[in-house]
């Protein structure tokens, strides 16, 4: 008998919040299979086993917090040449075997294991929606979630647990009521991080608009060449790429100060952050050495980081090492924003919705330009704001001019 103790994740996480088992107990499983996903400060992480072996116990339900060198789970390691038995044959038994769920976890977390078996079933759902599952007495097994992959949705349980109301029933007001839940996972991280960006980093602003109009060209020209590729352009790609061309110009933007502000490291790797808006909460993974890809690099890993980071799929190499971020708010709609640095990194840009808008041109007659909102925040340790004003200057003319851009990339 073997209990798999949770290693140390790195990067001082002391503990993780079980999110949803991948095996069950009597299970058959190889050595090297993925047996939980665990979600840390940084990511989702996915555990695998270290041995072949039947697993005979689980030491947390779904949802609890398990502590760094803590028992995850238990299991009985076997023969080769009982372990290495075909997956069918493993999951064929799995379906032979009544767990016991008294015997699933420890003493400590036997009345939310009950509950979370009863209600886990094999619905796909978030941490948070299992939670809410639990309070409103829910099956979640028997609810057919309106999400991705059938993913079950906080609504799905909202419709599922309303009373079916008639037109003249009145339905009494309350108010006082009020629900406490522990800040977890990546949502504690991003406020730890905030409150050290904000508190220790003095931050300064610069705002810039941006016409728009020759990118909208430019990318409406590209787009059915990138599709031929199978990759989606935004306008993202072209943001990113010229950031890096104007970082080779400006280095002192894509640098970092230490702790008491006597040395400045300057990276020549271009890593650019890109700020999403997950179902995890908000998550900031990076592209490395955007200085050495085209803008069809650019986009197809983009394109990939958006998808696994809205997933929840990121690892911890996608979100360490940035160098320098963009926060897209125009997606959600909003046009103007002071973004707040993500430390240890030296600046980071704010994008605003695109507007058509009337400007006067050169004779002084007014005409309707695509105008888009940009505001940068910067360190203002090392980064004064007339070097962050012609910073913003050079990378405005690459987007405002996207043939000098693509003139200059590599």
């Amino acid at each position: 008998m073997q209990d798999f103790i949770l290693p140390d994740i790195g990067e001082g996480i002391v503990e993780c919040e079980v999110v949803k088992w991948l095996v069950a107990q009597g299970q058959n499983i190889l050595e090297d299979q993925a047996v939980v996903e665990v979600m840390t400060d940084k990511a989702l992480v996915e555990i695998p086993s270290k041995y072949s072996g039947v697993v005979t116990k689980l030491y947390y339900a779904e949802g609890n917090i398990a502590k760094v060198h803590s028992p995850l789970f238990a299991m009985q390691v076997v023969e080769d040449d009982v372990a290495q038995k075909k997956p069918s044959e493993s999951v064929k038994e799995i379906h032979n075997i009544e767990v016991n769920p008294a015997n699933s976890v420890a003493p400590s977390h036997q009345t939310e294991t009950n509950t979370a078996i009863k209600d886990t079933g094999k619905a796909l759902a978030s941490p948070a929606v299992r939670r809410l599952a639990r309070e409103l007495d829910i099956d979640l097994s028997q609810i057919v979630g309106s999400g991705d992959k059938g993913r079950v949705l906080k609504d799905d349980l909202i419709v599922t647990s309303s009373p079916v109301i008639e037109p003249i029933t009145v339905v009494p007001l309350t108010s006082g009521g009020k629900r406490v839940e522990p800040i977890r996972g990546i949502q504690a991280a991003m406020a730890k991080h905030m409150m050290h960006s904000v508190f220790t980093v003095p931050h300064f602003s610069v705002s810039e608009e941006i016409e728009m109009d020759k990118l909208i060209e430019t990318r409406a020209q590209l787009k059915p060449i990138f599709e031929r590729e199978g990759v989606k352009l935004s306008f993202m790609p072209f943001f990113i790429k010229a950031m890096s061309l104007a970082l080779e110009q400006f280095p002192i933007i894509n640098s970092q100060v230490n702790a008491d502000c006597s040395e400045v490291t300057y990276f020549d790797d271009h890593n650019i952050g890109l700020a999403v808006d997950s179902k995890i909460g908000l998550v900031v993974p990076n592209i490395k050495g955007v200085q050495h890809l085209s803008l069809l690099e650019v986009a197809k890993k983009s394109n990939e980081l958006v998808d696994l980071a809205r997933q929840g799929r990121l690892s911890s190499g996608h979100l360490k090492g940035g160098t320098i971020s963009i926060s897209n708010i125009g997606v959600l709609g909003g046009t103007v924003a002071t973004p707040v640095i993500n430390a240890p990194e030296s600046a980071i840009v704010a994008l605003g919705k695109i507007q058509r808008l009337p400007r006067f041109d050169e004779n002084d007659d007014v005409k309707a330009v695509n105008i888009m909102h940009v505001s940068w925040s910067g360190d203002h340790r090392i980064i004064d704001g007339a070097t962050m004003v012609r910073f913003n200057n050079l990378w405005k003319s690459y987007l405002e001019n996207p043939i000098t851009m693509l003139a200059m990339t590599r």
